[in-house]
């Protein structure tokens, strides 16, 4: 029987619940002890540890967030820092510690890793869908869910007025949720970090729409490329037009998980018990690639090329007029 500690760090995401949920039951069925850390690193540094059973998880399945909070710590981005967490969770008997959470969160477990000699475990929650290693990130599903029925709402209005709206989205320097968002929803134009735009381009597409007779048009623009008023400013250099922006900012982390996030969540926490229950020791983080549970040392992870999906980007284009 080992002692298994859980933490949510970074920003929150639709799904933390559900991956909490089972990380917790599938411990307890494997025979292990599971404990919650609340707050994340900050937490640890405070000695916010408690025993975690199957009832403190019960109706948690469907809530966006997460019971356990999140917070970031600047504490535990110096050596000292990690060197005190290592020291707590050695003190509470802790054997391995679970992190849910980003690209920010899995540096801090492979800080305890490699400086420690901790053994730390991560499962990739965030909704920017920016891990390479892994082809979706558990609330990544959500979000981009939540992106497409803000647009469709949108886009009514738009058409109604005659107008054109450029629509910012989250996802930090990764494009997915502008890209899954913009082919879902019909965008006459998405805007990534990962590719350049050319301006005269997007503002012909608008005067060829025009003469169509279609002036309701919508640009799907990522928060890693540039802001909504400074692209706005630029399109109206080029082409008289009314245009509205909306940034719809944190409703993208909130709400009620998708099927695929709580199922993901699901599939990710039992491939972490199972590593434990045959023996895990270091740093490693679970993924899913081509729809196989998958995982990988914690510094392939972090050290793996960028992606992006430029044959979706592709057709995206090619059904945008």
């Amino acid at each position: 029987m080992a002692k298994i500690a859980v933490l949510t760090s970074g920003g929150d995401a639709p799904g933390m619940n559900a991956t909490i949920r089972a990380i917790v039951r599938s411990g307890i069925y494997a025979g292990h002890e599971i404990y919650g850390i609340e707050r994340g690193f900050e937490g640890l540094l405070n000695r916010q540890i408690k025993r975690m059973d199957s009832r403190c998880v019960s109706d948690i399945i469907q809530r966006g967030g997460t019971i356990l909070k999140t917070a970031r710590s600047e504490e535990f981005n110096t050596p000292e820092g990690v060197r005190k967490a290592a020291e707590i969770l050695k003190a509470f008997k802790i054997d391995a510690l679970v992190v849910i959470g980003g690209d920010g969160s899995f540096r801090g477990a492979k800080d305890l890793v490699n400086l420690e000699n901790f053994n730390c475990l991560g499962i990739p929650c965030t909704i920017d869908n920016d891990l390479s290693y892994t082809d979706y990130t558990i609330g990544f599903d959500t979000a981009t869910n939540t992106v497409v029925s803000a647009i469709n709402s949108i886009r009514d209005t738009m058409t109604s007025h005659d107008r054109a709206c450029i629509i910012e989205v989250m996802g930090r320097k990764c494009g997915d949720i502008a890209l899954y968002s913009g082919i879902a929803s019909g965008a006459e134009s998405i805007l990534v970090p990962e590719l350049p735009f050319d301006i005269k381009a997007i503002t012909n597409k608008m005067r060829t729409n025009q003469i169509k007779g279609k002036v309701s048009d919508i640009i799907v623009l990522a928060e890693g490329v540039c802001g909504c008023g400074e692209l706005k400013a630029m399109i109206q250099e080029e082409i008289d037009i009314v245009i509205r922006t909306v940034k719809l900012g944190y409703i993208q982390r909130g709400g009620s998980p998708t099927m695929a996030d709580r199922v993901l969540g699901a599939r990710l926490a039992e491939r972490a018990i199972a590593l434990f229950n045959n023996g895990f020791t270091g740093g490693r983080c679970v993924g899913i690639k081509n729809g196989k549970i998958i995982d990988l040392s914690i510094d392939e992870v972090l050290n793996a090329p960028s992606k992006f999906n430029k044959e979706l980007y592709d057709i995206a284009t090619k059904l945008s007029f």
